[in-house]
Protein backbone atom coordinates (compact mmCIF):
# COMPACT_ATOMS: atom_id res chain seq x y z
CA UNK A 1 0.00 0.00 0.00
CA UNK A 2 1.53 3.33 -1.07
CA UNK A 3 -0.45 5.58 1.48
CA UNK A 4 1.15 6.24 4.92
CA UNK A 5 -2.32 7.93 5.86
CA UNK A 6 -5.67 7.79 4.67
CA UNK A 7 -9.14 8.16 5.70
CA UNK A 8 -12.23 7.14 4.41
CA UNK A 9 -15.77 8.90 5.26
CA UNK A 10 -14.13 9.34 8.50
CA UNK A 11 -15.68 11.34 11.13
CA UNK A 12 -15.51 12.14 14.73
CA UNK A 13 -18.93 13.25 16.76
CA UNK A 14 -18.58 15.27 20.25
CA UNK A 15 -22.91 14.85 21.35
CA UNK A 16 -24.41 16.29 18.75
CA UNK A 17 -21.62 18.02 17.03
CA UNK A 18 -19.86 16.70 14.18
CA UNK A 19 -15.91 17.88 14.77
CA UNK A 20 -15.06 15.98 11.46
CA UNK A 21 -17.65 14.52 9.18
CA UNK A 22 -17.13 12.42 5.73
CA UNK A 23 -13.42 12.97 5.44
CA UNK A 24 -11.62 10.94 2.36
CA UNK A 25 -8.00 11.30 2.24
CA UNK A 26 -5.00 9.32 1.14
CA UNK A 27 -1.22 10.99 2.00
CA UNK A 28 1.30 8.95 0.24
CA UNK A 29 4.89 7.31 1.60
CA UNK A 30 7.83 10.12 1.36
CA UNK A 31 5.36 12.93 1.03
CA UNK A 32 5.23 16.23 3.29
CA UNK A 33 2.01 17.19 3.58
CA UNK A 34 0.35 20.30 4.81
CA UNK A 35 -2.65 20.23 6.45
CA UNK A 36 -4.63 23.87 6.64
CA UNK A 37 -7.61 24.73 7.66
CA UNK A 38 -9.49 27.49 10.01
CA UNK A 39 -10.03 26.95 13.62
CA UNK A 40 -12.22 24.23 14.32
CA UNK A 41 -11.48 22.76 11.01
CA UNK A 42 -11.14 19.14 12.72
CA UNK A 43 -6.95 19.28 12.09
CA UNK A 44 -6.36 18.18 15.51
CA UNK A 45 -9.44 16.12 15.60
CA UNK A 46 -7.85 13.95 12.59
CA UNK A 47 -4.42 13.60 13.79
CA UNK A 48 -6.07 12.12 17.18
CA UNK A 49 -7.71 10.00 15.48
CA UNK A 50 -4.84 9.39 13.24
CA UNK A 51 -2.69 8.24 16.84
CA UNK A 52 -4.90 6.63 18.47
CA UNK A 53 -6.05 9.16 20.76
CA UNK A 54 -9.83 9.28 19.95
CA UNK A 55 -12.33 6.84 18.46
CA UNK A 56 -14.23 7.58 15.16
CA UNK A 57 -17.51 7.84 14.96
CA UNK A 58 -17.96 6.91 11.65
CA UNK A 59 -16.12 5.69 8.33
CA UNK A 60 -12.39 4.41 8.78
CA UNK A 61 -8.37 5.73 9.62
CA UNK A 62 -5.32 4.00 8.64
CA UNK A 63 -2.01 4.93 9.27
CA UNK A 64 0.88 2.87 7.28
CA UNK A 65 -1.84 0.66 6.39
CA UNK A 66 -2.78 -0.63 10.49
CA UNK A 67 -5.50 0.50 12.07
CA UNK A 68 -5.01 2.85 15.39
CA UNK A 69 -6.74 1.30 17.76
CA UNK A 70 -7.41 -2.92 16.27
CA UNK A 71 -3.59 -2.81 15.54
CA UNK A 72 -1.94 -0.28 18.04
CA UNK A 73 1.06 -2.19 19.49
CA UNK A 74 2.16 -2.44 15.44
CA UNK A 75 1.22 0.57 14.44
CA UNK A 76 1.50 3.39 16.96
CA UNK A 77 5.63 2.68 17.79
CA UNK A 78 6.03 3.52 14.29
CA UNK A 79 4.16 6.78 14.27
CA UNK A 80 5.71 10.31 15.71
CA UNK A 81 3.16 12.78 17.51
CA UNK A 82 4.05 15.98 18.41
CA UNK A 83 1.29 18.78 19.76
CA UNK A 84 1.55 22.47 19.75
CA UNK A 85 1.92 22.51 23.55
CA UNK A 86 5.22 20.28 23.04
CA UNK A 87 4.41 18.28 26.29
CA UNK A 88 7.63 17.82 28.59
CA UNK A 89 8.16 17.75 32.19
CA UNK A 90 9.36 21.54 33.27
CA UNK A 91 10.91 19.64 36.29
CA UNK A 92 13.43 17.33 34.02
CA UNK A 93 16.54 18.09 32.94
CA UNK A 94 17.33 17.31 29.07
CA UNK A 95 18.98 14.23 29.87
CA UNK A 96 16.54 13.20 32.14
CA UNK A 97 13.75 13.62 29.01
CA UNK A 98 15.78 11.68 27.06
CA UNK A 99 16.18 8.60 29.25
CA UNK A 100 12.11 8.83 29.95
CA UNK A 101 12.28 8.64 25.67
CA UNK A 102 14.51 5.70 25.96
CA UNK A 103 12.48 3.55 28.73
CA UNK A 104 9.38 4.29 26.43
CA UNK A 105 10.45 3.84 22.77
CA UNK A 106 11.56 0.16 21.89
CA UNK A 107 13.32 1.31 18.57
CA UNK A 108 14.85 4.51 20.72
CA UNK A 109 18.34 6.07 18.62
CA UNK A 110 19.68 7.32 21.59
CA UNK A 111 22.99 7.95 19.77
CA UNK A 112 21.14 10.21 17.61
CA UNK A 113 19.27 11.93 20.25
CA UNK A 114 22.30 12.60 21.62
CA UNK A 115 24.09 13.38 18.76
CA UNK A 116 20.71 15.85 17.89
CA UNK A 117 20.78 17.73 21.49
CA UNK A 118 24.65 18.57 21.26
CA UNK A 119 24.04 19.84 17.53
CA UNK A 120 21.89 22.32 18.83
CA UNK A 121 24.28 22.83 22.11
CA UNK A 122 21.90 22.09 24.44
CA UNK A 123 22.89 21.61 27.62
CA UNK A 124 21.99 18.35 29.39
CA UNK A 125 21.73 19.02 32.76
CA UNK A 126 19.24 22.35 32.30
CA UNK A 127 16.04 21.64 33.06
CA UNK A 128 13.02 21.99 30.68
CA UNK A 129 11.61 25.21 32.30
CA UNK A 130 14.17 27.22 31.87
CA UNK A 131 14.30 26.96 27.98
CA UNK A 132 13.56 29.18 25.54
CA UNK A 133 10.38 27.89 23.52
CA UNK A 134 12.60 27.12 20.59
CA UNK A 135 14.74 25.44 22.58
CA UNK A 136 11.82 22.96 24.09
CA UNK A 137 10.32 22.94 20.45
CA UNK A 138 13.46 21.35 19.28
CA UNK A 139 13.89 18.92 22.35
CA UNK A 140 9.61 17.92 21.86
CA UNK A 141 11.16 17.20 17.72
CA UNK A 142 14.44 15.67 19.32
CA UNK A 143 12.03 12.99 21.27
CA UNK A 144 9.85 12.10 18.66
CA UNK A 145 12.46 11.62 16.15
CA UNK A 146 14.59 8.98 18.21
CA UNK A 147 11.19 7.29 18.14
CA UNK A 148 12.84 6.34 14.63
CA UNK A 149 8.97 6.94 12.95
CA UNK A 150 7.74 6.26 9.64
CA UNK A 151 5.09 8.78 10.04
CA UNK A 152 6.08 11.81 11.73
CA UNK A 153 2.63 14.34 12.29
CA UNK A 154 3.19 17.83 13.72
CA UNK A 155 0.22 19.71 15.31
CA UNK A 156 0.65 23.51 15.20
CA UNK A 157 4.49 22.82 16.41
CA UNK A 158 6.00 26.14 15.35
CA UNK A 159 2.59 28.21 16.71
CA UNK A 160 4.24 29.69 19.13
CA UNK A 161 7.59 30.33 17.96
CA UNK A 162 9.55 33.62 16.83
CA UNK A 163 10.53 33.60 12.97
CA UNK A 164 13.96 32.65 13.36
CA UNK A 165 13.01 29.51 16.05
CA UNK A 166 10.42 28.18 13.45
CA UNK A 167 12.43 28.55 10.50
CA UNK A 168 15.40 26.47 12.58
CA UNK A 169 12.47 23.73 13.61
CA UNK A 170 11.30 23.37 9.93
CA UNK A 171 15.03 23.32 8.71
CA UNK A 172 15.32 19.89 11.17
CA UNK A 173 12.26 18.40 9.96
CA UNK A 174 13.73 19.10 6.50
CA UNK A 175 16.52 17.53 7.45
CA UNK A 176 14.78 14.40 9.01
CA UNK A 177 13.34 13.94 6.02
CA UNK A 178 16.15 13.85 3.86
CA UNK A 179 18.23 11.42 6.12
CA UNK A 180 15.48 8.70 6.29
CA UNK A 181 12.43 7.67 4.52
CA UNK A 182 10.01 9.69 6.84
CA UNK A 183 6.07 11.09 6.07
CA UNK A 184 5.68 14.05 7.68
CA UNK A 185 1.79 15.46 7.52
CA UNK A 186 1.88 19.38 8.91
CA UNK A 187 -0.57 20.99 10.50
CA UNK A 188 0.05 24.79 10.50
CA UNK A 189 -1.52 28.14 9.89
CA UNK A 190 1.95 29.90 8.69
CA UNK A 191 1.20 29.43 4.73
CA UNK A 192 4.88 30.79 3.89
CA UNK A 193 6.54 27.98 6.31
CA UNK A 194 4.54 25.02 4.45
CA UNK A 195 5.29 26.42 0.98
CA UNK A 196 8.47 26.26 1.89
CA UNK A 197 8.45 22.61 2.84
CA UNK A 198 6.23 21.08 1.88
CA UNK A 199 4.64 19.04 -1.58
CA UNK A 200 1.11 18.02 -0.72
CA UNK A 201 -2.04 19.67 0.81
CA UNK A 202 -4.76 19.34 2.35
CA UNK A 203 -7.66 22.02 3.45
CA UNK A 204 -10.09 20.85 5.55
CA UNK A 205 -13.13 23.32 6.09
CA UNK A 206 -16.56 22.40 8.12
CA UNK A 207 -14.90 19.14 8.96
CA UNK A 208 -14.34 17.84 5.78
CA UNK A 209 -12.00 17.60 2.97
CA UNK A 210 -11.65 20.38 0.52
CA UNK A 211 -9.10 19.76 -1.39
CA UNK A 212 -6.18 16.72 -1.60
CA UNK A 213 -3.17 16.82 -3.85
CA UNK A 214 0.25 17.69 -4.90
CA UNK A 215 0.87 20.97 -3.93
CA UNK A 216 2.32 21.84 -7.26
CA UNK A 217 -0.82 20.27 -9.69
CA UNK A 218 -3.17 22.09 -7.69
CA UNK A 219 -1.29 25.41 -8.39
CA UNK A 220 -0.86 24.49 -11.61
CA UNK A 221 -4.81 23.62 -11.96
CA UNK A 222 -6.18 27.01 -10.29
CA UNK A 223 -6.75 30.35 -12.51
CA UNK A 224 -8.15 33.80 -11.54
CA UNK A 225 -10.19 34.46 -14.97
CA UNK A 226 -11.20 38.28 -15.29
CA UNK A 227 -14.12 38.57 -17.92
CA UNK A 228 -17.22 39.86 -19.15
CA UNK A 229 -19.99 39.03 -16.23
CA UNK A 230 -23.00 37.72 -19.01
CA UNK A 231 -20.67 34.73 -19.80
CA UNK A 232 -19.52 33.90 -15.73
CA UNK A 233 -22.59 30.77 -15.41
CA UNK A 234 -20.49 29.34 -19.13
CA UNK A 235 -17.24 29.27 -16.89
CA UNK A 236 -19.35 27.78 -13.90
CA UNK A 237 -20.65 24.79 -16.26
CA UNK A 238 -16.85 23.75 -17.28
CA UNK A 239 -14.83 24.35 -14.33
CA UNK A 240 -15.33 24.51 -10.41
CA UNK A 241 -15.83 27.67 -9.20
CA UNK A 242 -14.14 28.39 -5.89
CA UNK A 243 -14.79 32.34 -5.60
CA UNK A 244 -16.43 34.81 -6.98
CA UNK A 245 -16.94 38.68 -7.34
CA UNK A 246 -18.84 40.86 -9.71
CA UNK A 247 -19.30 44.41 -11.12
CA UNK A 248 -21.47 46.30 -13.32
CA UNK A 249 -19.77 45.02 -16.42
CA UNK A 250 -16.57 42.66 -15.10
CA UNK A 251 -16.87 39.34 -13.14
CA UNK A 252 -13.71 37.61 -11.58
CA UNK A 253 -13.28 33.81 -10.76
CA UNK A 254 -10.86 31.66 -9.01
CA UNK A 255 -11.39 28.61 -10.58
CA UNK A 256 -10.24 25.24 -9.98
CA UNK A 257 -9.93 23.96 -13.94
CA UNK A 258 -10.56 21.50 -15.60
CA UNK A 259 -8.35 21.89 -18.90
CA UNK A 260 -6.94 25.16 -20.21
CA UNK A 261 -9.08 28.15 -20.88
CA UNK A 262 -8.96 29.15 -24.33
CA UNK A 263 -11.98 31.52 -24.78
CA UNK A 264 -10.42 34.69 -25.42
CA UNK A 265 -13.18 37.24 -23.83
CA UNK A 266 -11.47 36.19 -20.19
CA UNK A 267 -8.02 37.26 -18.91
CA UNK A 268 -6.24 34.34 -17.08
CA UNK A 269 -3.65 35.39 -14.14
CA UNK A 270 -1.42 32.49 -12.39
CA UNK A 271 -2.08 32.09 -8.74
CA UNK A 272 0.09 31.33 -5.86
CA UNK A 273 -0.14 28.71 -2.89
CA UNK A 274 -1.21 31.28 -0.57
CA UNK A 275 -4.04 33.26 -3.00
CA UNK A 276 -5.49 29.81 -3.49
CA UNK A 277 -5.56 28.38 0.46
CA UNK A 278 -7.32 32.11 1.76
CA UNK A 279 -9.84 31.08 -1.35
CA UNK A 280 -11.29 28.14 0.21
CA UNK A 281 -10.68 29.00 3.66
CA UNK A 282 -12.90 31.96 2.16
CA UNK A 283 -15.27 29.68 1.37
CA UNK A 284 -15.99 28.66 4.76
CA UNK A 285 -16.27 31.59 6.41
CA UNK A 286 -18.96 32.44 4.02
CA UNK A 287 -20.80 29.28 4.89
CA UNK A 288 -20.41 30.28 8.83
CA UNK A 289 -21.56 33.21 8.37
CA UNK A 290 -24.72 31.99 6.30
CA UNK A 291 -25.16 29.45 9.39
CA UNK A 292 -25.14 31.79 11.70
CA UNK A 293 -27.56 34.16 9.12
CA UNK A 294 -30.37 30.95 9.35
Amino acid sequence: MNAAFSTHELGKRYGSQWALRDCTLEIPRGSVTALVGPNGAGKTTLLRLAVGLSRPSAGSVRVLGLDPHADAAEALPRVGFLAQEHPLYGGFTVAEMLRVGRKLNPAWDDEAARARIAELDLPLKKKVRSLSGGQRAQVALTLTLAKRPALLLLDEPVASLDPLARREFMQSVLEAVAERELTVVLSSHILADLERVCDHLVILAVGRTQLVGPIEEIVASHRLLTGPRDDAGEVARMHDVVRESHAERQTTLLVRANGHVYDARWTVHELDLEEIVLAYLGQDAARRREAVAS
